[in-house]
């Protein structure tokens, strides 16, 4: 699964109106930290495929982003789930932490027990 890049004019459609749970990944590209987390990032797209949506956000490239949502340091995860506030972690952390922070094998399997049909 591909992370998308969210802008100014798309992270809307991309994350605030998503049907399924976002982490997005506010980042820079002179942020060394930052470059340590996008492995991560790509570890939590393949193996939530499906049921959670990978978004980063470059925060130079869209500072009505960054306003909006007041990120003061980077790198920031933050987990969009529909119907409810945000939350976020400031700093790198690794997927496992991710995981555990966001909820995301809780997740997974809702997702899951969703899918499968009734039998």
């Amino acid at each position: 699964m591909a992370i998308k890049n969210a802008t100014d004019a798309t992270f809307e459609e991309l994350v605030l109106k998503a049907d399924k749970p976002v982490v997005v990944d506010f980042w820079a590209v002179w942020c060394g930290p930052c470059r340590m987390v996008a492995p991560e990032m790509e570890k939590l797209a393949e193996k939530y495929e499906g049921s959670v949506d990978v978004v980063k956000v470059d925060i130079d490239a869209n500072p009505q982003i960054q306003r909006a949502f007041n990120i003061m340091s980077i790198p920031t995860i933050a987990f969009f789930a529909p119907g409810k506030q945000p939350m976020g972690v400031v700093g790198f952390r690794p997927l496992e932490q991710l995981e555990t922070q966001f909820g995301l094998p809780e997740l997974a399997k809702a997702a899951e027990a969703q899918a499968a049909p009734n039998a």
